[in-house]
């Protein structure tokens, strides 16, 4: 089925069979569905939502430009998937909402949905099926929310998305050390780096993971970064737990808990071993009810057969 795809991270854009949706050129109605979509989980007042979105004018003024711009959202949803678009908003005199989100594909949608299936779980106890949907969620993260906009709406939920986007990145690189694959932790690491440099916790694992991937001196070099960055941002010293595992490492004693790339290697292959398992478990259920099928098919035929005789 065709769907509406909508993506809210970096530039707006909204695209149905693979051409831009014809009506959302303008800011205010990109604004406008973009609120409903973000906050789609409930009904909302009409005053509250034109004081959110035109709060710089009169009470009157901001509800004429809500119903203006709520006619050209409308429009514009109306001209995508075939003339089903105004299933996507229910309006009411006093209240408006979205109404349905069948045949619409959301970035963030799927983004909230993968950490709410992490939510609570540490990194190194996330199942392969879970660790996937991580990381197709953290590819979708191609900006910060709706980039140069600066309502306060916006700011305030484009806040509450990185801090997802970090905690995601945060359990991958904790799966990333217990499963062996440390250059990939260390991407997703450097990642955080780039929204907070200060991040000390962030620095301490990848210290870690350039240890065990046998980079010492990378991992000195990290240490070195880290002081420099916690001196300019925050005019601090690193905590003890940094400076004592840069003294293990510089001493190349091996931290507490640590364990050589070689070792980290084999649990990878473990790893590994469990979801090809869980994959061929997966391809054996396919195979049994394909026969299943098969069997309610000519069963059906030979019932056919037995009626037309």
């Amino acid at each position: 089925m065709s769907m509406l795809r909508v993506s809210l991270f970096g530039k707006f854009r909204a695209v149905y069979q693979s051409e831009p949706v014809s009506g959302f050129e303008t800011r205010k109605v990109q604004e406008l569905f973009a609120y409903f979509l973000l906050n789609r989980d409930h009904p909302h007042p009409r005053e509250t939502v034109a004081s959110a979105l035109w709060g710089e004018y009169s009470t009157a003024q901001s509800k004429k430009h809500l119903r203006q711009t709520l006619w050209h959202v409308n429009a514009a949803l109306e001209g995508a998937a075939n003339g089903t678009g105004r299933s996507f908003l229910q309006v009411e005199p006093e209240w408006i909402s979205l109404h349905s989100t069948f045949g619409l594909w959301l970035d963030v949608a799927v983004f909230e949905a993968a950490y709410e299936r992490a939510r609570n779980v540490a990194g190194d106890a996330l199942t392969p099926e879970v660790v996937i949907g991580l990381q197709e969620a953290v590819e979708l993260y191609r900006g910060d929310l709706l980039e140069g906009w600066y309502q306060d709406w916006c700011i305030y939920e484009r806040e509450r998305l990185q801090n997802l986007y970090l905690t995601m990145l945060d359990k991958l690189m904790l799966y990333c050390e217990a499963s062996g694959a440390y250059e990939l932790g260390f991407t997703y690491g450097s990642r955080i780096l780039k929204y907070d440099r200060a991040r000390e916790r962030t620095h301490r694992r990848l210290m870690r993971l350039l240890y065990l991937a046998g980079d010492r001196t990378g991992a000195l070099r990290q240490y070195d970064r880290c002081v420099a960055t916690l001196a300019e941002e925050l005019n601090v010293k690193p905590a003890r737990q940094t400076t004592e595992l840069y003294e293990q490492i510089r001493s190349d004693n091996g931290p507490k808990g640590l364990v050589r790339v070689e070792q980290g290697a084999a649990r990878s292959q473990d790893l590994g071993k469990d979801v090809l398992g869980h994959l061929k478990q997966i391809q054996r259920t396919l195979a049994n009810a394909e026969h299943d099928v098969e069997q309610d098919i000519r069963a059906v035929q030979e019932a056919l057969r037995a009626q037309d005789s």
